[in-house]
């Protein structure tokens, strides 16, 4: 059980603290509500970008990094298609170092030409060396932009194309700061051993009288009902062939999350699961197996991919993805296998908020789903989730007309 007060700034800015008695550290996280969903089809790339442009300094601190390790601090950043994530610990001391630096870089960024020339070819070189130069680098390129047709999901938080990025101009980025980096965008989650009441006017102190601007906030077209199965095959310079199928399923707060979620531990969840035992070391079909969910804020995918061994062929190799698919659509499932993935859950859930960053990390990331109350409940709904209800997320979602299938063949 996480506890936390949450309360909304004038300018729109949403900040949740939490007291954690047990750490001797503050964290601090400030949560921007703008990912590679909230990119247009022509400019992709730019939130990733961002995650860059933050850390090169404001016209008040030049370096980023500097005051943050002066106070004794660690800070990072990460971003997906969702949202972009920016968070530091430090000593619980030096808790207004760190409010100082973001409510600084949220409204005094310095996107200067030679700031944004830098960034932009680490960006187009990062594209190239991860998803062009290297084995299965853009598989998942393909398969999102097989999976969904109209909704942004199909594009990586990387982009489209390094295109994109290569032929932005300054006017570009410093509108998509404008934008998205301000106060009604953004959620500030504090955890440290201080009152909450004190860590709320502070809060108020470094963030209150930053104005809230820019322009419309574009809306995410919705992705269509799938109807028809989808499949590409391509062959590339790579020492084994890949299969992997993606299912449409529901958003981050319908029942599917958690069902899709729990139907994928029961698939891989370790050394002792299903694909493992049936496919890899009973059957010796694939090299590795893997079933995962997006997680997605809008409706995401369920995928299930295998890599194949030598001598098997593709069609025998599918057709067992599948057959597992159907033993959960047909709801065979033990005991012991439901209680075991629910266990691992908890336990995941309860390691989670023993650490004080994640404690931040959460407040915010709950907070942005639209339903805080989420972070204490979930454990709750995963314990109670039925195998009637697993079979029924795997009769809408395990069919399929609802598939989209990447065959990713290695050359002969």
């Amino acid at each position: 059980m996480i506890k936390y007060t949450e309360k909304t700034l004038r300018n729109g800015l949403r900040v949740l603290v939490n007291r954690d008695r047990a750490s001797k550290l503050a964290a601090v996280n400030i949560l921007y509500m703008v990912g590679a969903r909230n990119e247009e089809p022509t400019k992709t790339g730019f939130a990733h970008l961002f995650e860059h442009l933050m850390f090169r300094g404001t016209h008040n601190v030049p370096e980023f990094d500097v005051p943050v390790q002066m106070a004794s601090g660690e800070n990072n950043a990460f971003t997906n298609n969702d949202y972009t994530d920016f968070y530091i610990t430090l000593p619980k001391e030096n808790l207004s170092t760190a409010l100082w630096l973001e409510s600084d870089r949220m409204q005094n960024l310095n996107i200067s030409e030679e700031a944004y020339s830098t960034e932009k070819q680490v960006v187009i070189e990062e594209f190239k060396q991860r998803f062009l130069n290297q084995p299965y680098g853009d598989e998942q390129l393909l398969l999102r932009n097989l999976a969904y047709t109209t909704h942004p999901y199909r594009w990586s938080t990387i982009g489209q194309s390094p295109e994109h990025i290569e032929r932005a101009t300054l006017d570009d980025v410093r509108e998509f700061y404008a934008r998205h980096y301000r106060p009604s965008r953004a959620i500030l989650s504090i955890s440290a051993d201080l009152p909450e009441e004190e860590m709320l006017a502070m809060a108020e102190e470094y963030f209150g009288d930053i104005e809230d601007h820019g322009g419309e906030i574009l809306p995410i077209p919705h992705e269509p009902v799938q109807t028809e199965a989808r499949r590409l095959e391509v062959e590339r310079d790579v020492p084994a062939t890949d299969i992997t199928i993606a299912l449409h399923m529901g958003d981050r707060q319908s029942e599917d999350f958690f069902c899709g979620d729990l139907s994928s531990d029961l698939l891989a969840g370790g050394e002792s699961s299903r694909l493992v035992n049936r496919l890899i070391k009973e059957r010796g079909l694939f090299s590795s197996v893997n079933a995962y969910i997006t997680g997605s804020l809008d409706e995401g995918l369920f995928v299930i991919k295998g890599r194949l061994m030598p001598q098997t062929l593709e069609e025998e190799a599918e057709r067992a993805l599948w057959q597992e698919l159907d033993e959960i659509k047909a709801g065979n499932i033990s005991d012991y296998e439901m209680e075991k993935v629910k266990n691992k859950f908890e336990a995941n859930m309860l390691m989670g908020e023993i650490n004080i960053m994640n404690k931040a990390l959460n407040l915010g990331f709950y907070a942005m789903t639209g339903d805080i109350t989420l972070i204490n409940r979930e454990a709750e709904i995963y314990r109670a989730l039925t195998r009637e209800q697993v079979m029924a997320f795997a009769e809408r979602c395990f069919r399929k007309q609802n598939s989209s299938t990447l065959i990713y063949r290695a050359k002969q």
